[in-house]
């Protein structure tokens, strides 16, 4: 691939170009501003690289999304979420001893600590669990001070581990306080997916067995979630990993990042669209109609991506997933009906087509989630824990270069130029 080059004024800078493994071509802007004085100006970095990544691929033309090589399509169907998380650490599939002693390493540290608790307890219960999650995330640094060096090979993957297998109990217990019930420790006879579910809707007076349905649909969706490539909450876990803040601190940054409207509670806000929808009785040629005008505040959630220019692979998967769930669990959601119809006339209609606006991975997963039991605030918090192994690989990806530099984007001053300063009686 010949280098780029550069003119400006009578400046000539050559760029050396790299190629990646799907053809994609990257110009090197290192020396920009150094050789020419000159800064790139790119809002919100959806043209350009921080670094070379090995973790996931995505083509948002053709709607393909991969993890360290395998689709998307082939993880959801066959996989477990540990076997994707194992994968997106270490860069392989395990193979059937390598599975069984990752998965040991999880279970045995399930555990939270019981003092934890009154962390949970100094919120009030109506607190927000994505605050929580965050929160609670960052206390576990203080519990651990002898596995925080970033530079720690060792300290980073026991540190990695034990965030994979305590997220699902801090959700849990702050779930169970949010409604006043008793906690509930894990299980470590069950499946990550199982143990979850149980710690999240058991109760000590009753027995409760995880419904399989319930379990294969909660693997595959944090398998959807796993890894994004570098999205917004994962540049905020490299952002503030590259300054080598220990891995909790960095992790807690990206759910801060993820809690917005905008990244993960975007399925939060699609429940409470359709929810709205079937609130007001309002038929879907007049809802999309409003979607269109201009001038009606209302808008239509769940559709469009900023990489997608094609169909979200993922949100393929999830529909037929949500027909197949609430089927299975005899559920009739008059959401899932209204949500089918409002693609099926938003795909038809000239307005949608021409500006790519497809269902995307937001679209049906709160319904799914809803179908589960879970609460609509708490559907963050379950993109939070499927994404967990994608912000550690990307993390873990970014301590392990020795390349890296903390990271420090320029700006474009365009405010006051040089001024005096005047005292405050003459003002």
């Amino acid at each position: 691939m010949p280098d780029a080059v550069i003119r400006h004024g009578d400046k000539e800078l050559t760029l050396p170009t790299y190629v990646g493994t799907e053809g994609e071509t990257a110009v090197d802007i290192g020396k920009l501003r150094t050789e020419m004085g000159m800064v790139t100006l790119d809002k919100g970095f959806g043209n350009t690289a921080e670094g070379h990544s090995t973790v996931s691929y995505i083509d948002g033309e053709s709607g393909i999304l991969r993890y360290r090589g395998y689709s998307i399509e082939q993880l959801a169907e066959s996989a477990t979420f540990l076997e994707v998380a194992y994968l997106l650490q270490y860069g392989e599939l395990p193979n059937k001893a390598e599975l069984e002693s990752y998965v040991e390493a999880i279970t045995l540290h399930t555990l939270l600590r019981e003092d934890v608790k009154h962390l949970f307890e100094a919120f009030p219960n109506t607190a927000h669990p994505m605050q929580i999650l965050a929160s609670a995330t960052s206390a576990l640094a203080t519990y651990y001070p002898d596995a925080l060096d970033p530079l720690d090979a060792d300290a980073v993957d026991i540190s990695s581990r034990r965030l994979i297998a305590k997220t699902p109990t801090m959700i849990a217990w702050s779930y169970k306080y949010s409604v006043h019930q008793p906690y509930v420790y894990p299980d470590n006879d069950l499946d990550y997916s199982s143990n979850f579910l149980k710690m999240m809707f058991s109760v000590p007076a009753e027995d409760y067995a995880p419904d399989p349905v319930l379990t294969n649909a909660l693997n595959m969706l944090l398998i959807l979630h796993a890894d994004h490539g570098q999205n917004c909450s994962a540049s905020a876990v490299r952002l503030v990993g590259s300054g080598h803040a220990n891995i909790f601190s960095s992790v807690a940054a990206g759910i801060h990042a993820l809690s917005g409207p905008l990244h993960g509670g975007a399925n939060q806000a699609v429940l409470e669209m359709l929810e709205g929808i079937y609130a007001s009785g309002e038929d879907i040629d007049t809802v999309v109609k409003r979607a269109k005008d201009k001038s009606d505040p209302f808008r239509l959630m769940g559709f469009g991506h900023r990489v997608y220019k094609n169909f979200d692979p993922r949100a393929r998967i999830i529909k037929k997933a949500a027909e197949d769930v609430l089927d299975a669990l005899g559920v009739d959601d008059p959401l899932l009906d209204i949500a089918l119809r409002l693609e099926e006339v938003a795909l038809s209609d000239e307005y949608f087509v021409e500006r790519n606006l497809y269902p995307n991975v937001d679209f049906y997963s709160g319904i799914i989630y809803r179908a589960m039991g879970f609460p609509t605030d708490m559907f963050t918090v379950l993109f939070a824990l499927g994404r967990l192994p994608g912000w550690l690989a990307q993390w873990r990806e970014l301590a392990a270069d020795p390349s890296t530099r903390i990271f420090r984007p320029r700006q474009l001053y365009t405010g006051e130029p040089l001024r005096d300063y005047v005292s405050i009686e003459d003002r």
